[in-house]
């Protein structure tokens, strides 16, 4: 199977895509900071799921959902930092926070699936 056929991975995706547009409007001072911080935790996650998938074993497949599974954490505190900093507003944050959740629960089941 592709890792392109996961939903979590496809969901976690677009969250990646949502967050890179948004951080579009953040102000230019935080282009290498707050705004550089969500893009790279928003785009690990989908990479770490798909780097492994592409192991060969299902123990390093679990060892990088992990991984995606804490850069997911991290995108949740630069979030809520961009809201409160009103850097995203509330209907944005929202939907991206559900769409988080929603990859959140999404990888917590595939690793249940996998142990």
């Amino acid at each position: 199977m592709s890792f392109k056929e996961l939903v979590v991975w496809q969901k976690a995706y677009q969250l990646s895509l949502q967050i890179y547009k948004i951080t579009k409007r953040f102000p230019r001072s935080e282009n290498f900071a707050l705004s550089l911080q969500l893009r790279k935790a928003s785009a690990s996650v989908p990479a770490n799921i798909a780097e492994g998938c592409e192991r060969l074993h299902k123990k390093e497949f679990l060892h990088f959902l992990s991984i995606a599974r804490g850069s997911l954490s991290e995108e949740e505190t630069f979030m809520l930092l961009a809201k409160d900093l009103g850097y995203i507003n509330n209907k944005d944050y929202e939907s991206l926070n559900n769409l988080r959740g929603e990859v959140g629960k999404l990888l917590r089941g595939l690793t249940k699936s996998l142990t």
